[in-house]
């Protein structure tokens, strides 16, 4: 197993992108033939012409809201399903899956996690990209109703607009930690072994507030040098079946 850190800031691209970059090489590096996306709704992580490239054969994508997921462009398998139910029909034998800020949203995450290990084939691969508590940010976002939350967040991310491509969901944040010990055997207890972990410090919040976007990333500086695993604000897990 692999644990690394790093911040938000440090890289070319936003840790959202460099998950999505670690998935595409994950895709083009192995051999890949059956991607299933869970969560997926407007955006899903690859494009088509990503997969086309990499040689994949089917790239299934789903959601448990057919409205969110009739947003993903044309041209992807869409399944409405909830996998936290229970193994779905036809939903199995993949190589590969992921999701992308799904984790956090789950009401029960060991059902999710059981789930996509009987989605996977043996030797499979799950990867993983969630916000983290305790991360002050979304500490305050679970504590606080949700009207003021997503009221807070339209003032400083306008895109993120009921109805639109990047709408806010009701998150609990279970499961969803650095890697912590505590984490790793929650994980491991799905029967997955853990490939790698990355803990990210920071987000962008802040952006529209100078001051405090310095100090914060200040601090996701100096916790990158002397990483504290309770306090990252994102992290990304690759999990592989056995």
């Amino acid at each position: 197993m692999v644990i690394r850190f790093q911040t938000w800031y440090g890289g070319e691209v936003i840790p959202h992108l460099r998950f999505a970059q670690a998935v595409a090489r994950t895709v083009a590096g192995a051999d890949v033939e059956r991607v299933c996306e869970i969560g997926a709704g407007a955006n899903p992580i690859l494009s088509l012409e990503e997969t086309a490239r990499a040689g994949v054969s089917e790239y299934v994508v789903t959601d448990s809201s057919a409205q969110e997921l009739a947003k993903a462009p044309a041209g992807y398998r869409k399944v409405v399903a909830d996998v936290t139910q229970g193994a779905v029909e036809g939903l199995s034998a993949f190589d590969l899956v992921v999701s992308n800020t799904v984790a956090e949203h789950l009401r029960d995450p060991a059902a999710f996690h059981h789930t996509v290990f009987e989605m996977l084939l043996p030797g499979g691969r799950a990867m993983h990209f969630f916000p983290t508590l305790y991360e002050p940010a979304f500490v305050i976002n679970r504590l606080l109703p949700e009207a003021l939350t997503d009221a807070i967040l339209q003032r400083i991310q306008s895109n993120r607009e009921r109805g639109g491509h990047n709408e806010k969901f009701r998150a609990y944040y279970r499961w969803c930690r650095g890697p912590t010990r505590r984490q790793l055997a929650r994980l491991t207890s799905t029967g997955f072994a853990i490939e790698e972990y990355v803990g990210v410090f920071g987000h962008g919040y802040y952006h529209p507030l100078p001051s405090l976007d310095r100090l914060e990333t200040a601090l996701s500086e100096l916790l990158a040098g002397h990483p504290l695993a309770s306090l990252t604000a994102y992290a990304w897990v690759t999990l592989r079946r056995p």
